[in-house]
Parts: structure tokens; C-alpha cells; sequence
């Protein structure tokens, strides 16, 4: 008698995807990440390809033909790093979403986009 009425007040287990219930943060950030290398995704392989061929570097001319090869090749690795980075970044801030990720995130965001800005300055402009 009480192993029926243990049955009767058991609910079932939902074994859901992202979008069911609350789902899991782990599974919103990859999400979230995946959405956004979607977007960043044409940057991503434009700056691979700024960064590859070296005759790209003519396409932008004035300043950016003068700049030293090397420097051009770094200034675009970097930023294609960086675009590649940003997806991780985003899906591991939404897993995680406190206060202390938010920072670390913001600071990992401006100190690469200082960095960018010192070389676009040294290399590039």
C-alpha cells in the first residue's frame, strides 16, 4: 500500500534541452557562445585572411600600405585571436554569471582592446 502511494506522488524526471525549464547554465552559455561565433564569424576569417596575405595590405592604403609587414601581420593576428576568444569569453560569463566573472571578462575585454590600440598606433596608423 505505501510503495503505490510512493509512486503516485513521485514526478517524474524532465530531462529537458536549453530551452526547457530552467536548464542548465552550462549548457546557456555554450549556447549563447555558439550565437555569438556566428556573428563574429565573418570578422573572424577577414582578419585571417588580413593576417595570411600580405598583399592585403594594399587594399587599405595611405598609412596602412606603409606600415611594416610584420607589424600589419601582428596587428591582424591579434585581432583575430581576440574575435576568436570573444564567443568563449560570452558563453563562459553567461555559465557562470556573478559579479566577480563579469569583471574578469571586462578586464580581459579592455586589456586586449588597449593592446590593439597600442599596436594599431605603432604598426599600423
Amino acid at each position: 500500500m505505501t510503495e503505490r502511494k510512493n509512486q503516485r506522488h513521485q514526478q517524474p524526471e524532465l530531462h529537458g534541452g536549453v530551452l526547457s525549464g530552467g536548464g542548465s547554465p552550462t549548457l546557456w552559455g555554450a549556447l549563447i557562445g555558439l550565437i555569438v561565433f556566428v556573428f563574429v564569424g565573418v570578422p573572424i576569417s577577414a582578419a585571417v585572411r588580413f593576417a595570411t596575405h600580405p598583399m592585403s595590405q594594399q587594399l587599405f592604403g595611405g598609412r596602412l600600405s606603409e606600415a611594416t609587414v610584420g607589424g600589419y601581420t601582428a596587428f591582424w593576428w591579434i585581432v583575430a585571436i581576440m574575435l576568436l576568444a570573444l564567443p568563449f569569453l560570452v558563453g563562459w560569463g553567461v555559465a557562470k554569471l556573478s559579479a566577480r566573472t563579469l569583471t574578469v571578462i571586462g578586464a580581459i575585454a579592455v586589456a586586449f582592446f588597449i593592446v590593439i590600440l597600442i599596436l594599431g598606433q605603432l604598426y599600423v596608423f
